[in-house]
């Protein structure tokens, strides 16, 4: 009875045992391996910096020779020209992959042998496209748009359908975005691009049928103000007047005193939001900002320079490995 639990401890002890020198033994490999690498870069220091900086060298003038440039320009459709805008995209990519340089000319691009790609994408902007009320849409329509969102909302999947290309041609901010291979300029590329896509008579027409709208919505307000300003100061000399007397003068709610002001309020607040629209519609395709000349870092884009260095060690490192392995097997095999 009392034997079998002594053998299993004693069982124990040598499973212990056991597992502790295989422990042991492999941490004697890696450390092993550790210092043969150390002592393989140490016996080929001058090797690697040598690789390292021909590597360097390859790589910079790959990273100058292959630079790529991402320019970003802002823009706002104005007056439902968000088809139109992307139309006019897609002509210009068509031309580009057709290397038409002739109808890019015709358009005052200059270089346009540098132009690699030009595309559209929308800015996701919910919050503003509930809220919009600009040249495209109206007051009316920031219900229809509230409305969208609540039933969209119901769905489950609201993100997918707000960046989906249909949903997302309705914001109202979109980024042109031009890849070079060259720096470019204003002159040079953005502005003929922007005059291009602002060459459309029906929204020229558009345009200007909405600012002559705009200019007399704002006179008559401005005119309605003058005239409300004149029956608040009417009203302010009555009272000094009947200040002045001994009779007390009781006003109640007929007055409408203070529908009048919110009405004041009201107009002056329509008027200011009228000279920003003059601000924004000033061009169909309107230009909101930019910035040029950005370097892509996607990827390897600009980092051939570390890249190469490190591709040639480790590819060196293969080739040794791969060296000593085929000699080892070459040996094995001649033996037998």
């Amino acid at each position: 009875m009392s034997a079998s639990p002594q053998n299993n401890v004693d069982n124990q002890e040598i499973d212990l045992s056991q597992i502790s020198k295989k422990i042991g033994s492999f941490l004697s490999v890696v450390s092993d391996s550790i210092f043969k690498g150390i002592l393989f870069v140490q016996k080929r220091l001058i090797l690697f910096i040598g690789l390292f900086i021909i590597g360097y060298a390859l790589g910079y003038f790959l990273d100058t020779l292959g630079r790529v440039y991402k320019s970003e320009v802002i823009v706002s459709p104005n007056f439902g020209s968000v088809d139109y805008l992307y139309a006019k995209v897609d002509l210009l990519e068509s031309k580009l992959r057709e290397q038409d340089t002739m109808f890019f000319k015709s358009i005052g691009i200059q270089k346009p042998q540098v132009i690699g790609q030009i595309e559209v994408k929308p800015i996701v902007d919910i919050y503003s496209f509930v809220a919009s009320n600009t040249a495209n849409v109206g007051n009316a329509q920031n219900t229809q748009n509230f409305e969208l969102i609540k039933l969209l909302s119901e769905d489950g999947d609201v993100n997918k359908v707000i960046t989906d290309e249909i949903t997302s041609k309705n914001y109202g901010r979109h980024t042109l975005i031009i890849t070079t291979k060259a720096t470019i300029s204003n002159k040079g590329v953005i502005e003929p691009l922007l005059a291009y896509l602002n060459q459309s008579d029906y929204y020229q027409n558009c345009q200007k049928t909405y600012i002559e709208n705009v200019k007399i919505k704002m006179k008559q307000n401005e005119i309605m103000i003058e005239q409300i300003n004149g029956l608040l100061n009417q009203f302010s000399a009555t009272s000094a007047n009947n200040q002045k007397s001994d009779k007390l003068v009781y006003y109640n709610e007929n007055t409408q005193l203070n529908a009048i002001i919110q009405t004041k309020n009201g107009l002056i607040t329509e008027l200011g939001g009228q000279r920003m629209d003059l601000i924004t519609v000033d061009k169909v395709i309107k230009k909101s900002s930019s910035a040029l000349n950005v370097i892509n870092t996607k990827g390897l884009n600009n980092k051939m320079k570390f890249a190469i260095p490190l591709f040639l060690i480790f590819a060196f490192i293969g080739l040794y490995l791969f060296r000593g392995f085929y000699k080892s097997h070459s040996s094995k095999l001649s033996t037998k």
